[in-house]
């Protein structure tokens, strides 16, 4: 059945499918109509982070930013939902056209450049759910902030999602937010990581529950580069690491007309580089920090082979939309035989 809503869905401009989508499947939860497109999904319990997971099989930061559909992507089988990249004031992004489908080579180019209604929406849209599932919440810094200021804008943002949240993500690695992947390197990133945890300490004391801090990295790396970020991500004591974000690198759809948009490329052209990452993540910060493996995953298999790199749970987005709900519950089942 999903194969056949997305070809009507393609057949419209890709932000207005996105949109149209979200609002269906919003309405078709609330009708019981989900249970149509997406199987229940027999539970697979597993703590990382300090947190319980129903399942290793989560949806990718970006699809729902808002937090407008919790219940909804709740409905869709994932163990847990991340909401954002979310931002202390609200901004409308990049100008239009800026989200782009190559179908075939299962990729999405998008340049979104972190629309979002800000920060305070997000958290009342979180405090009303009645999803019971886990959410992570994904933050950034507005684009008018200068790098210089950008840890006033994650620890603005952190104070107040800290206490709804059972996990954050530091997004330092979308490529269209103008030199915010600077931030991942060198003494920025060591200044970064310290208020964090520094503020993070101060919330935990003051509302008496830890809340477990990841940082979002990018593919675009070269081995030496990857292995700093891992050493400062260590020696921080960061609960945890994502790999990876959506690449600059378009060389493998050339072919594609499409190919000289500006944005981050995500899909199955990211699925290889992704999982190498991750690999090289593992090695780097040995077994005790978690990883979360997304990039590409559009076949279970997909999914398997980022577990078998190191990650101790994914995330899907590109896939979700080609493939649909089955690609979660298949993933699901294929990492509960692994």
């Amino acid at each position: 059945m999903y194969k056949l809503l997305r070809s009507a869905l393609f057949l419209m401009p890709p932000e207005m499918s996105h949109d149209i989508s979200l609002k269906s499947m919003k309405l078709g939860n609330s009708l019981g109509a989900l249970r149509l497109v997406a199987k229940s999904i027999e539970p697979q319990p597993l703590t990382v982070m300090g947190v319980e997971f129903p399942n290793p099989v989560g949806l990718a930061a970006g699809l729902d930013k808002n937090g407008d559909y919790i219940e909804a992507m709740g409905a869709m089988g994932f163990g847990f939902v991340e909401l954002g990249t979310v931002t202390p004031l609200p901004q409308p992004g990049n100008p239009q056209p800026r989200l782009f489908r190559l179908p075939e080579h299962n990729a999405i180019i998008n340049r979104m450049g972190f629309n979002n209604k800000g920060v305070d929406h997000l958290v009342e849209q979180v405090k009303n759910t009645s999803f019971k599932g886990v959410i992570g919440i994904n933050i950034g810094k507005n684009k008018v902030t200068p790098n210089e200021s950008a840890l006033d804008d994650y620890l603005i943002c952190m104070r107040k999602v800290y206490q709804h949240a059972h996990y954050i993500v530091v997004n330092l690695s979308s490529p269209n937010t103008p030199g915010l992947r600077d931030l991942q390197f060198g003494e920025p990133l060591e200044r970064l990581l310290r208020g964090l945890k520094e503020e993070q300490a101060a919330l935990a004391e003051q509302h008496g529950k830890y809340i477990p801090v990841a940082v979002k990295i990018a593919p675009d790396m070269s081995h030496e580069d990857l292995q700093q970020v891992a050493k400062a991500l260590v020696d921080a004591k960061m609960d945890g690491v994502v790999a990876t974000n959506t690449t600059i690198d378009k060389s493998s759809v050339a072919d594609n007309p499409l190919h000289t948009e500006a944005g981050g490329l995500s899909g199955g052209p990211v699925t290889q580089r992704s999982t190498e990452v991750i690999r090289e993540l593992r090695a780097a910060v040995g077994n005790e920090m978690p990883i979360i493996g997304v990039g590409g995953i559009l076949t279970a298999q997909d999914a398997v082979d980022k577990a078998d790199a190191g990650a101790n749970l994914v995330q899907v987005y590109s896939g979700f939309i080609y493939e649909g709900p089955d690609l979660v519950r298949n993933s699901v089942e294929a990492l509960r035989r692994r």
